[in-house]
């Protein structure tokens, strides 16, 4: 089988993303780009095809961790590691997009970034965004990492983290793996001890918002702030 070497060279999945732009590639080109090479009797265009399959779609194969990526009979260590840097790029691009955002004037920038770092995780995270005086996001954070239960949350953990990044605000932020996002009776609970734990330090909780399959709820939205 000839490699894409042999193809003419305009319809090279690389020269084509130089010359033309990322807009003029399939998936599975893009893919290619990055995989740079196929395996013994498929091609990289192939070998891409069957992972964005295989995966149903980017979400899923950006999402994918080590262990599900080994168990991709060819896929070696280092296509393994460029697929990871890819996801983590990703995600540490959708941060950039996030931080100075007000979550007051642009809500939905704020939840779509939620989405992408944590509706695909397989265990609780408790995540809180930093806000100052004029209700900008200035920094984030996992601080809890738990089951797919339950995360153990310590307020003086978050006043803590809250008073080192001089935030005036805070939005609390966690997932449901199951991808239900109607909150417990312990997600209530916790949110009155942060609310009064960061008050007594004048630090305002302004939301709580529970991440899961494409959809959030807001305490503030519902009034249970």
């Amino acid at each position: 089988m000839k490699g894409i070497k042999a193809w003419p060279e305009n319809e090279r999945p690389r020269e084509r993303l130089i010359q033309k732009g990322g807009a003029h590639l399939s998936d599975a080109e893009l893919l290619a780009v990055l995989l740079r090479g196929g395996l013994p009797g498929k091609d990289v265009i192939q070998l891409s095809h069957e992972l964005i399959a295989d995966f149903g779609g980017w979400r899923g194969l950006l999402a994918a961790g080590p262990e599900a990526l080994k168990r991709v009979k060819g896929l070696g260590p280092a296509k393994i590691a460029t697929l990871l840097s890819a996801a983590e790029i990703a995600r540490r691009h959708l941060r950039e997009e996030v931080i100075g955002k007000s979550y007051l004037r642009d809500p939905q920038a704020v939840v779509d970034y939620l989405y992408g770092s944590l509706r695909d995780r397989k265990t609780e995270v408790f995540k809180v965004l930093f806000l100052n005086k004029s209700n900008r996001i200035v920094d984030e954070a996992d601080l809890f990492h738990g089951t797919v239960d339950e995360t153990a949350v310590h307020c003086r953990e978050v006043v803590k983290a809250a008073l080192e990044r001089h935030a005036t605000a805070l939005i609390l932020v966690h997932n449901h793996p199951s991808g239900r996002i109607q909150p417990s009776a312990e997600d209530r609970e916790i949110t009155e001890k942060l609310k009064a734990a960061c008050g007594a330090v004048s630090v305002k909780v302004l939301d709580h918002v529970i991440i899961g399959d494409n959809q959030h709820f807001s305490f503030t939205e519902h009034n249970l702030l």
